[in-house]
C-alpha cells in the first residue's frame, strides 16, 4: 500500500508540475503577445525614431509617476494656484485696459477740449464715460460755444 501511495503522490506531483509549466508558458505567451502602445508603434516602429529616445521617454514617464505619487500635496497646491491665476487673469486684464483707456481719454480731454471751469473729478468722470461708450466729450464744445 505504501508503494501505491508514493506512486500516486509522484504522479500528482508530476501532473502539478506539468500544469504549472503549462500555465507559465501560457503566461509568457500572453506577455509576449501584448500589443505595443499606439504611440510607440507610430513613433518608433512606423516612423523609426531612435531607441535611445524611447528609453528617455520611458524614464521620464517613470520619474513623473513617482513624483506625482510622492508629492501630491505640492502638485495640487501648484495646480490650484495656476487655476486661480487663469480664472482671474481676464478680470485683471479688463481692469488694466479700462484704466489705460481712462488715462488716455483724460489726456485727450485736457489737450483738445476747452475745459475751463471743469475740475479734475469731472474730467475723470468724462473719461470714464467715454471709455464705456458715452459721448459727453463731444458735447463739451457744444456747451461752451
Amino acid at each position: 500500500m505504501n508503494k501505491k501511495e508514493t506512486t500516486n503522490s509522484k504522479e500528482v506531483r508530476t501532473q502539478n508540475y506539468e500544469a504549472k509549466k503549462m500555465n507559465t508558458s501560457e503566461n509568457l505567451k500572453k506577455k509576449k503577445d501584448k500589443d505595443l502602445p499606439w504611440w510607440v508603434e507610430l513613433l518608433f516602429v512606423q516612423i523609426g525614431l531612435p531607441d535611445k529616445l524611447l528609453v528617455k521617454i520611458l524614464k521620464a514617464k517613470k520619474t513623473s509617476k513617482e513624483f506625482i505619487k510622492n508629492d501630491k500635496r505640492s502638485l495640487i497646491t501648484f495646480l490650484f494656484v495656476i487655476a486661480t491665476l487663469a480664472y482671474f487673469y481676464p478680470v485683471i486684464k479688463h481692469a488694466k485696459n479700462i484704466l489705460d483707456c481712462e488715462s488716455i481719454a483724460k489726456n485727450y480731454i485736457i489737450r483738445n477740449k476747452n475745459i475751463i471751469g471743469i475740475n479734475n473729478k469731472e474730467v475723470k468722470m468724462l473719461s470714464t464715460n467715454f471709455c464705456y461708450g458715452g459721448e459727453e466729450i463731444y458735447e463739451i464744445e457744444n456747451l461752451r460755444n
